[in-house]
């Protein structure tokens, strides 16, 4: 069962169906939402525009929830879905290693090279201990979204899924659709 949804284009956001207010558009937008309804995780300046986008959206998706946070939970996977993986920050890593008279690799680039890092910043944060997945799908199809739900829910321990999709080509083309559901 689903239980809250956050919505987040570069030009909207919706926190269970409600339009949010917002003066700024694309990755603008993301720092907007951080320092307006977050504004206490300062590593979030240094993220790629996926992971913010990830993290924007679960600090809504949470908010929403109301239940108490940051304390150890076991009981919480989070698995999302995209189809571009993590080719925004591979595009700027390819960037800093492609010409061998400036070869200056970025480590700070490269830790963004993989799309589950924004399930670990989630899962860190919010002291959850249960499962954390990213997958990545042609396109998005619910009939592979909701198998690999339900297999995750197949874990005992795991009686709620902070998931969905989260997809993210540059700064200013992104979405994320994500929700908190229930073993039920």
């Amino acid at each position: 069962m689903m239980r809250h949804e956050v919505d987040i284009t570069p030009n909207e956001v919706k926190v269970d169906g409600k339009v949010m207010n917002h003066n700024e558009t694309g990755g603008a937008l993301l720092t907007e939402l951080y320092r307006t309804c977050v504004g206490d995780y300062p590593k979030f300046f240094k993220m790629d525009t996926l992971c913010k986008l990830g993290f924007v959206a679960s600090e809504l998706l949470l908010q929403a929830e109301g239940a108490p946070r940051f304390e150890p939970r076991e009981d919480r996977a989070v698995v999302f879905f995209n189809r571009s993986a993590s080719l925004q920050a591979d595009t700027a890593y390819q960037a800093t290693i492609q010409d061998p008279e400036s070869f200056f690799p970025s480590p700070a680039a490269f830790v963004y090279t993989l799309p589950n890092i924004v399930t670990g910043e989630i899962a860190i944060r919010n002291k959850y201990y249960g499962e954390t997945s990213f997958l990545v799908l042609e396109e998005y199809d619910e009939s592979i979204v909701a198998r690999e739900l339900q297999n995750a829910f197949l874990d005992p321990m795991t009686k709620s899924i902070l998931g969905g999709w989260l997809d993210c080509t540059d700064e200013n083309h992104f979405e994320a659709h994500i929700f908190l559901i229930d073993n039920n």
